[in-house]
């Protein structure tokens, strides 16, 4: 806990309010913390007021049925301009270094105002975060059978340029696009126009894109664009359908609730396979070559879990060792498990014991991320971090909290 006198980033009540209590910051002085994820809480117009206007009545508004937020509290803010009252940002001031504890989800400060989250990041003192969409994604992502691929992609390119908009004003925001991979033309097109206007990730969907594989040949250019610009493209949960198939949870019995005692978010049988379709991604790519082809891609699988991880590199190492005595797509100059060290970063959740997943494998795989403001990050995720690391050498402990992230995004560097 720190404390820095003097008004901080923001104006308006916010400074002020800062100005007089002090700037009391979460993360410790002692290391630099760099965040690999991070939220948006989208308001209804988030697409609609950045699609083109030809598309905009096509649009859904972005809601949060089934969520944590009720359709009360999104409607105050939409009353009140799209906005916290002044009296409700000083009280999130005011919680110092508890901020990461106490302010979560749509009521956090800089939920959804870029000046806001600016004065956020001071009183969170990560370097540099990623920042995601949470509710935003669903057109682009999950399209069905009779989505226009235009409609889809206009929605893409609106949330994109929402986020370049929301991160433009404070460098340590790192935007992250969208980019659904089902029409590779379009895909790369979209692409082109995210490395034009400086998002400094890519997400893409975890799935199979609509009818070929993720390595397909189609796809060789977008993978290659990735790769020479520097720019990751990243997965993350909601990437993939999130719950489990229904056949599996038609037991016949009740209805299980997900682990804070609602619906919407993961269920029981839910988080014993989330981990499959980004590995099966991730092996999926490998096989076919793309990593291999392209050493400079880089990529990061977020709010995904990393206790699958080790797993993952001898399972790889060991299948196309066995497999390329016949495979000739599989002789490969890395092995498998090189490759995703070298070009790969992973995002533990807070329960799981990164210490133990680096002593499985090594200490360059895995990433620090405070999910904020979302409720999963917990309330104190340095803490928890810190205390899987406790017997772990200070070289791993300074490459999970900035030395990984900084391999995967170079230019994210301060001082």
């Amino acid at each position: 806990m720190v404390l820095v006198g003097g008004a901080i980033l923001g104006n308006g009540v916010v400074g002020d309010a800062a100005s007089k209590v002090g700037l009391m910051v979460y993360a410790p002085p002692d290391r630099q913390y760099y965040d690999a994820d991070s939220h948006i809480m989208e308001l209804p117009d988030f697409l609609t007021s950045y699609a083109d206007p030809k598309l905009r009545d096509d649009i859904p508004l972005v809601n949060y049925n089934a969520s944590l937020v009720t359709d009360e509290e999104v409607a105050v803010i939409v009353e009140q301009g799209n906005s916290h009252s002044d009296v409700h940002r000083e009280a999130q001031v005011a919680l110092g270094d508890e901020l990461i504890a106490k302010s979560k989800e749509i009521q956090a400060l800089g939920a959804f105002d870029s000046a806001d989250r600016s004065v956020a990041l001071d009183m969170l003192g990560f370097k540099k975060q990623l920042v995601f969409a949470t509710h935003s994604v669903g057109l682009p992502f999950h399209p069905s059978s009779k989505t226009d691929p235009v409609l889809r992609y206009g929605a893409t390119r609106a949330h994109n340029r929402h986020m370049v908009d929301f991160c433009s004003a404070d460098d340590r925001l790192m935007g992250v696009g969208v980019i659904p991979l089902d029409d590779p033309a379009l895909a790369i097109e979209e692409l082109d126009w995210a490395l034009d206007n400086n998002l400094e990730a890519v997400w893409v969907p975890h799935r199979a894109p609509i009818g070929f594989a993720p390595g397909h040949v189609d796809l060789e250019p977008f993978w290659a664009r990735l790769a020479e610009s520097k720019t990751p493209f990243v997965l993350h949960v909601g990437g993939s359908p999130l719950q489990s198939l229904k056949a599996w949870s038609n037991n016949g019995r009740a209805a299980t609730k997900d682990w804070m005692g609602g619906g919407e978010n993961v269920r029981t049988k839910d988080a014993t396979v989330m981990h499959q379709p980004p590995e099966t991604f991730l092996s999926m790519l490998l096989v076919d070559g793309v990593f291999d082809r392209h050493p400079d891609l880089r990529g990061a699988a977020v709010e995904l879990g990393a206790g699958w991880v080790p797993e993952l590199l001898r399972r790889l190492d060991s299948i196309t060792r066995i497999y390329s005595r016949v495979d000739e797509s599989v002789r490969f100059d890395r092995k498998p498990s090189e490759q995703l060290t070298q070009q790969m970063g992973f995002t533990p959740f807070p329960h799981e014991d990164v210490g133990r997943l680096i002593a499985d494998s090594n200490d360059e795989l895995y990433l620090f991320s405070s999910d904020y403001p979302h409720v999963e990050g917990g309330r104190d995720p340095i803490g928890k971090f810190a205390g899987h690391l406790a017997d772990a050498s200070e070289q791993a402990i300074t490459r999970f909290h900035s030395e990984n992230f900084l391999r995967l995004f170079p230019d994210a560097r301060v001082a």
